[in-house]
C-alpha cells in the first residue's frame, strides 16, 4: 500500500483523533508533530484520556495519525508503544476498531484480560520493547 493510501485508510479514525485534539487545544492544551503523526496533549485531551476505563493508568491513545496524551512526558514515554499502534491503523484502516473491541470482548468473555492480552496491544508491546 502507498504512503498516501495510508493515510487514507486510516483517515476516519485520524479524523476522530484530530477534533479531539482540536478541543484540547481550544482548551490550553498543546500540539506537536512527530514524524508522520500529530500529537496532543493537556487541556480537554488529557480530561479525554483520564476518563477512558483505566484512565488514570493510560499515559496516551492512538487514533490513526494521532497521539492523544495525558502530557508532555507521557508522550514521550509512550510513543514507541503508539508508534505501533499507528502501524495497526495502516494495516487495519477502518477495521481496526471492530476488530480490537472483538478481541477484547471475546478475552473478556473467556476470562483473560481484554487489555494485556489484546494481540494488537501484545504485539505493540512486543514491537515497542516495553513488555508488561
Amino acid at each position: 500500500m502507498t504512503k498516501m493510501l495510508t493515510y487514507v485508510w486510516a483517515l476516519p479514525y485520524t479524523a476522530v483523533g484530530l477534533t479531539i485534539g482540536t478541543i484540547g487545544l481550544c482548551t490550553g492544551g498543546h500540539v506537536r508533530r512527530c514524524g508522520r503523526v500529530v500529537e496532543f496533549h493537556g487541556g480537554a485531551v488529557k480530561w479525554f484520556v483520564t476518563h477512558l476505563p483505566h484512565g488514570e493508568f493510560t499515559l496516551a491513545l492512538t487514533l490513526g495519525h494521532t497521539i492523544l496524551g495525558q502530557s508532555a512526558a507521557s508522550l514521550d514515554i509512550a510513543r514507541d508503544h503508539e508508534l505501533v499502534h499507528v502501524r495497526q491503523y495502516e494495516r487495519w484502516g477502518p477495521l481496526f476498531g471492530p476488530a480490537y473491541l472483538l478481541a477484547s470482548l471475546f478475552l473478556w468473555c473467556v476470562g483473560r484480560s481484554p487489555y494485556r492480552e489484546n494481540p494488537f496491544e501484545r504485539e505493540a508491546y512486543r514491537q515497542s520493547g516495553s513488555e508488561p
